[in-house]
Order: C-alpha cells, then sequence, then structure tokens
C-alpha cells in the first residue's frame, strides 16, 4: 500500500469514528456536563484519573478545567488525581484507591478514564468514589468492559467507539473537548 493511501486510510477511519461517536456519546455528554456542573456549583470539586494512554486524556481535562478551552474564565476545581503511580507498584490499584479515600468528599464527580475498562486501577477508583458518594462519569471504549460493570444507577457511562486504541483515544478527547466547552455554555451562556 503505498504511503498516501495508508494516510488517507488513518483519516478516514478516524472520521467514521468520530461520526459514530458523535451519534454514541451526545447524550452521556450532556448529562455529564450537568452533573460536572451542579457539582462545580455547590463548591464541590472535580477529580480526575486514567490510566496508560487514557492518563494523558484525564490530564488534559483538568487541565480544561483549571484553565480555559476556548472562553477565558475563572479556573474551576479540576483535580488530577496521580495515585495510580502511588505505591510499590505491585497494586496500581491501592494508589488509585488511596488517593480517593484521602480527598475525595460526597458532592465532588469522579471521572475516570479507560481505554477498555480493563485497568484495575480504574475499577478501584470509581469504588472508592462511590463508598464516597461521588457521581462518577467514565470514559472507556468497546462496550466499557470490567469498569462499566461497577457502575452504579446515576453513574455515566461514554463507551467510545473505535476499532484501535488511536480511535478510542481519538473519539475520548474529542469527547472531553464537547464537555469542556458543554460545562462553559452551562455556566457562561457562552
Amino acid at each position: 500500500m503505498p504511503l498516501t493511501a495508508c494516510i488517507q486510510d488513518q483519516f478516514q477511519s478516524a472520521r467514521d469514528t468520530l461520526e459514530m461517536a458523535q451519534e454514541m456519546l451526545s447524550e452521556s455528554i450532556l448529562l455529564s456536563a450537568q452533573a460536572i456542573t451542579d457539582c462545580l456549583m455547590a463548591e464541590g470539586r472535580v477529580l480526575v484519573c486514567g490510566e496508560g494512554a487514557a492518563g494523558r486524556t484525564a490530564r488534559h481535562l483538568a487541565a480544561l478545567l483549571t484553565d480555559q478551552l476556548e472562553h477565558d474564565r475563572p479556573g474551576l476545581a479540576g483535580i488530577y488525581l496521580d495515585g495510580i503511580g502511588m505505591g510499590d507498584g505491585a497494586d496500581p490499584a491501592r494508589g488509585a484507591r488511596r488517593q480517593l479515600e484521602a480527598i475525595a468528599h460526597p458532592g465532588d464527580v469522579l471521572v475516570a478514564f479507560s481505554l477498555n475498562g480493563e485497568g484495575r486501577a480504574a475499577q478501584a477508583a470509581v469504588l472508592a468514589a462511590q463508598e464516597r458518594g461521588l457521581v462518577v462519569v467514565a470514559f472507556s471504549g468497546g462496550d466499557g468492559g470490567p469498569l462499566a460493570e461497577v457502575l452504579r444507577e446515576g453513574d455515566i457511562l461514554l463507551c467510545a467507539p473505535g476499532e484501535t486504541a488511536a480511535r478510542v483515544l481519538e473519539a475520548q478527547l474529542l469527547a472531553v473537548h464537547s464537555l469542556a466547552a458543554c460545562i462553559d455554555y452551562l455556566l457562561l451562556g457562552a
């Protein structure tokens, strides 16, 4: 396959995935934006975590909350939890759980990111958040995997379509930008 065809295939695959993501995720993005806005208006915090490649998307959401997407506004209480890297490395779930236990309060929101829902740290963070009365917004790929199975009524699941990790990440990133834009709209009317 010539390199230009390879490039065209990548772009077409991304377009197809993002079109599916728009159809599949729009309602969940709106629900997530409302839950996060309600939390922030009640002086709660948005705690964000993720592992592996999805951790970079999690960090990006926290940065968008504390800074901005497109509209200048005061910083919002978005905190990236880096507890996944805590501990002796043998149990990444322990670090995620311990950090949530230390700082989460009822009324906060946890936004957890995973590529496929398989990571034990994201699952542990969700369970710790639920024990503390947090609303959970979970980003995953495919059918959500085991991460989807630990969610409860009232939690929100955003399963990005995509046959590869790259497509799931692209869909999650666009969903994060859409989420940030909706939060700004709800807060600023802009």
